[in-house]
């Protein structure tokens, strides 16, 4: 009934998503200071555990279950009822339901994860853990099932290969929004305390971004080789463009600019992966690199606390990657696609622009408004003697390091 080969493959490309959320936390993780290491490590690891919680009990069934054209599934399949091995997925069914379950499972556990480089050192552990269950239910959720569970957007004929709107856009602008809610930090932080760590969680992040990608084609075809050739070669262009910009313009080349430019370069292809030519992610790459590093220095001057850059590579990026999706789209490349502004079809460019533009409001307002209403129940911020001391011990009573 299963072509195993496609069951192989999205079974690979899943695991390769799930390690993903490790790697985010080792980025971030070296990206602060000591003394805050363990939190916001536990703070993507919870997610792992928590949101595929919150996926069996209703997560897969409000993205993926019925309300056709619509904002939202519905819980006809909550629990997980009516699927087991032998069920298969409706898009494409030569694989299980169960390994199409589980490959979205690990989209929805890196996502919320993203969010919390932006409020690191600022935000206490039970109000995050209400804002990670809210902002699924309420942000994620509709999003993917209006963007791939063939809710409003996807009707109206927007695309989005693996995550510019669904993952990239929404997580950045909420990132955005918590920073303004919570505030800057009290207590001057020393900020970067292990640069091999960051490495480390770049390396393993994209190592895994060949699955978010190339794996969302959901089989093995051109179509899959054409996204993992575009992921390597956005995230290379968009580093060596990031690195020779900051050379420039900070005298040195530095090895903090290369990995994010990386990152930027990923996350900006992300929409776009399975739609465009091999040249179109070369450019991509390289405006990932300026834009995304140009967003950085406006926020410097504008004083934003975005500690660790979430708006500004993630939430640029995927509304970038999504625009560029508008422009540089090719049935050429997949005929399941649509042509873009380049190739005569300046309609879809508006339809990109309006979409990535419109939820990107929706989770930034909502986010906002949510940090909200948590802190009218538990408060929100840590207190500057929680900031100084460091939140590793006195939230969670653990040392990183002796």
């Amino acid at each position: 009934m299963f072509d195993t080969g496609n069951t192989g493959f999205m079974l690979l490309a899943t695991s390769l998503v799930m390690l993903m959320t490790p790697g985010l936390a080792f980025f971030y993780g070296g990206l602060v200071s000591r003394k805050n290491v363990l939190t916001i490590m536990m703070q993507s690891f919870v997610s792992m555990g928590w949101t595929s919680v919150i996926w069996y009990v209703c997560g897969y069934s409000l993205c993926f279950s019925g309300g056709q054209g619509g904002i939202t599934g519905n819980l006809d399949m909550a629990f997980l009822r009516g699927i087991d091995p032998l069920t298969p997925f409706p898009g494409t069914a030569n694989i299980p339901v169960w390994v199409f379950c589980a490959y979205q499972m690990m989209f929805a556990i890196i996502t919320p994860a993203l969010i919390t480089g932006a409020f690191t050192n600022r935000v206490r552990f039970l109000p995050y853990l209400v804002f990670l269950t809210f902002w699924l239910l309420l942000v994620y959720f509709p999003v993917v099932h209006m963007v791939w569970g063939g809710g409003l957007l996807s009707s109206w004929g927007v695309l989005d290969f693996a995550g510019g709107i669904a993952v990239h856009a929404i997580a950045g602008m909420a990132a955005l929004a918590s920073v303004f809610f919570v505030g800057r930090r009290k207590v001057s932080d020393s900020g970067m305390h292990s640069l091999p760590l960051v490495a480390l969680g770049t390396g393993l992040l994209w190592f895994g971004w060949y699955g978010f990608n190339a794996g969302s084609e959901l089989q093995v075809d051109a179509v899959t080789a054409q996204a993992f050739m575009n992921t390597d070669t956005a995230a290379s262009f968009a580093a060596m463009t990031w690195l020779f910009l900051a050379w420039i313009l900070e005298k040195k080349p530095k090895f903090i600019g290369l990995l994010t430019g990386a990152v930027a370069g990923l996350a900006t292809i992300t929409p776009c992966a399975g739609y465009v030519s091999i040249h179109s992610a070369v450019l991509i790459g390289m405006l990932a690199g300026l834009v995304c590093y140009a967003a950085i220095s406006i926020k410097n001057r504008l004083h934003w606390d975005d500690a660790l850059d979430v708006w500004g590579v993630h939430g640029v990026g995927g509304i970038l990657g999504t625009i560029l999706l508008g422009v540089f789209a090719s049935t050429a490349i997949n005929p399941g696609g649509a042509d873009g502004l380049i190739h005569g079809n300046p309609g879809f460019f508006v339809k990109e622009i309006v979409a990535v533009l419109a939820v990107s409001a929706y989770a930034f307002l909502f986010s906002w408004i949510m940090l909200w209403l948590i802190n009218r129940f538990v408060r929100v911020r840590t207190t500057e003697s929680e900031e100084s001391e460091g939140l590793d011990i006195t939230l969670h009573g653990e040392r990183a390091y002796i």
